[in-house]
């Protein structure tokens, strides 16, 4: 049986254990095999993580054996590969990073000529390549290796070139997760005017996402609420989504910035189609809030590529996930966190309200997911019985709740989601479901 690399986004996996060197080197060989090009020119940019100069060392030498050229732009956000691999007319992009996972893990994921992600078929065609990786035959010349001078900068040109902003009068907090952000974020903040404290901006290899970023905000909390900041932003490990603070110290997730933007771009004439993509995990005041706006929602599996493909599909230009990776077109092709929290403060300096006013825009209802580990996840999809105690939870839910049931695409488990106007009926809904499904299924 062929082994499977590619994940939902890219390779991913310990460094030097299942992300050896030898592995990037054959990406990279692979991935100048699958251009068939003469010599393509591919741009390679990784967060701060200590196994990124190895792999980046073996993706170069995978793609100049190969006979490609590399474009090194070394510590980037992975929008900014994205968008270099378009201005500057690169064939294609590679970025080393495992986003919001801890330092020990690390990444490979590919971008094409077009800025976006590679399609399921081109990820199978590289597949194709890896699986024969022992039988390569070297270029008869090496290719070279060059550096883009002043990569941050041209990426913050770029981002800035989509916002005509004031920020002049707005204290801002930013938390860069020790990552790729830390320089780029308070560039381009600063460049508009705002007062920007940065927190969380000095990697060592080993403190990415430690404590910190927009999966650990507690700290980024307390800093805007008791020092007066009007709000804060915390990006992952990558720059590839953002969570934001309000003044208050609430959290204004991805499902709240989609919100304040969605409004936001229909009174402006810029939502194509009155339309917004979201996956099935966005919270159902979420869907409230756009169907009293008259927007439309579209839901897909959960990962940014589903969203992604269905907004191109349908001609959609915002889209995302809870998770604070926002989609809008107009100023790039994949998930931006510094965009994201640009355009958010777009809305608050056109509106002139404070971002805990905007985010009233929606109620969040109480949420509760439970991860339930079985033997016999692949009889989920036919298991009646399961299916039955959701319609009948659904049912008396009604307007008020919903239920999500689904097999996890990374883990064996049945993922149970349970949304509600309280907490205590979330656990009583979550708890008669889990009870069918480990009685259905076994558990481990």
């Amino acid at each position: 049986m062929t082994r499977r690399y590619f994940g939902t986004d890219g390779i991913r996996g310990v460094a030097n254990q299942l992300l050896t060197a030898d592995l990037a080197l054959a990406a990279g060989r692979a991935a100048v095999a699958a251009l068939n090009q003469k010599q393509p020119r591919i741009l390679i940019g990784r967060d701060t993580r200590i196994s990124g100069p190895m792999l980046e060392a073996a993706l170069v030498a995978g793609i100049c054996s190969a006979g490609g050229q590399a474009v090194l732009a070394e510590v980037i956000p992975t929008p900014a590969v994205a968008s270099l691999v378009v201005s500057e007319s690169l064939d294609a992009g590679v970025v080393i990073s495992a986003s919001h996972n801890p330092y020990r893990d690390n990444g490979v994921k590919f971008f094409g000529p077009s800025g976006f992600k590679l399609t399921d078929a081109q990820e199978t065609e590289m597949e194709s390549f890896l699986s024969r990786a022992g039988s390569f035959t070297p270029a008869p010349e090496p290719g070279p290796v060059r550096r883009i001078a002043g990569p941050g900068e041209r990426y913050v040109d770029n981002v800035l070139s989509h916002f005509d902003i004031d920020l002049s009068g707005l204290k801002l907090i930013l938390d860069c997760a020790h990552g790729a952000t830390w320089e780029t974020a308070p560039m381009a903040l600063r460049r508009l005017g705002a007062e920007v404290t940065v927190v969380c901006a000095r990697p060592d290899g080993f403190n990415i996402n430690e404590g910190c970023g927009s999966t650990n905000i507690h700290t980024l909390q307390e800093k805007v609420r008791n020092d007066g900041f009007d709000a804060g932003f915390a990006f992952d490990g990558d720059g590839d989504r953002v969570i934001a603070v309000d003044s208050r110290g609430e959290v204004v997730d991805g499902d709240f910035i989609m919100a304040i933007c969605a409004k936001h771009l229909k009174q402006k004439g810029k939502l194509k189609k009155d339309t917004v993509v979201t996956t099935v995990m966005t919270n159902l005041g979420f869907h409230l809030a756009m169907k009293e706006l008259g927007i439309r929602l579209l839901t897909t599996a959960v990962g940014d590529r589903y969203v992604l493909e269905e907004m191109l599909a349908g001609g959609y230009n915002l889209g995302g996930e809870q998770s604070g990776h926002i989609i809008y077109l107009k100023t790039g092709t994949t998930g931006d966190g510094l965009a994201t929290a640009l355009l958010l403060l777009e809305v608050m300096t056109d509106s002139g309200q404070p971002l805990d006013e905007l985010a009233r825009i929606m109620t969040r209802f109480p949420q509760k997911l439970v991860n339930v580990q079985v033997e016999n996840m692949e009889e989920l999809r036919h298991a009646r019985e399961i299916w039955d105690q959701v319609d009948e939870e659904t049912a008396r839910l009604g307007n008020e709740g919903r239920v999500l049931v689904r097999a996890s695409g990374t883990e064996p488990v049945v993922r149970v989601m349970v949304e509600a106007e309280t907490a205590g009926i979330c656990d009583d809904v979550s708890s008669r479901i889990v009870a069918v499904v480990e009685k259905t299924l076994g558990t481990v």
